[in-house]
C-alpha cells in the first residue's frame, strides 16, 4: 500500500465514522460524540500529512506537524488548518475523559449537548476538507 493510498484510506474512514458520530449525536450519547469525533479528526490529520508525504507520529494531536507543513498543502486548504489544529488539540484533551471519566468526572455530566455539537462540528469540518486532497473522482 502506498501513502496515498493509504490516506485515502484514512478520508474513506473518517467520512463512514461521521455517520455512526451522526447517530450517536441523535442517541444522546454526546461523551461518545466527543470522543469518536476526535478520532475522526485524528484520521483526517493524519490522512493530510500522509498525502503529502510525512508519515504521522503516532500520538493523537498532530495538528501542529500539519501546521510546520502547511505550505505543502493546497492553498485551498490554507485557512482551514488552523481551525483544524485548533480542534485537534481540543479534542485530544477531551477524549480519554469522554471515555473513561474520572471518580470525579461523569463523562454524560461532563459532555453535555453543546460539548458534543461542537465537536461533531469538528468533525464534519474536517471531513469536508478531505475533498481538497482526495483524486477526483473517488467518493468518501
Amino acid at each position: 500500500m502506498t501513502a496515498d493510498e493509504l490516506a485515502n484510506s484514512d478520508f474513506i474512514r473518517s467520512g463512514k465514522r461521521l455517520l455512526a458520530l451522526e447517530l450517536l449525536m441523535q442517541q444522546g450519547a454526546f461523551p461518545d460524540v466527543v470522543r469518536e469525533a476526535q478520532e475522526i479528526v485524528d484520521l483526517v490529520l493524519k490522512g493530510m500529512l500522509r498525502a503529502i508525504g510525512i508519515d504521522p507520529p503516532k500520538w493523537h494531536d498532530v495538528g501542529p506537524i500539519l501546521l510546520d507543513h502547511a505550505a505543502k498543502l493546497p492553498p485551498a486548504l490554507q485557512p482551514e488548518l488552523e481551525p483544524l489544529a485548533q480542534a485537534s488539540r481540543r479534542l485530544r484533551r477531551d477524549r480519554e475523559a469522554a471515555f473513561y471519566g474520572e471518580i470525579d468526572l461523569i463523562p454524560e455530566q461532563v459532555f453535555v449537548r453543546a460539548a458534543a455539537q461542537q465537536a461533531l462540528d469538528a468533525a464534519r469540518h474536517a471531513v469536508q476538507c478531505v475533498q481538497h486532497l482526495q483524486p477526483a473522482g473517488r467518493t468518501r
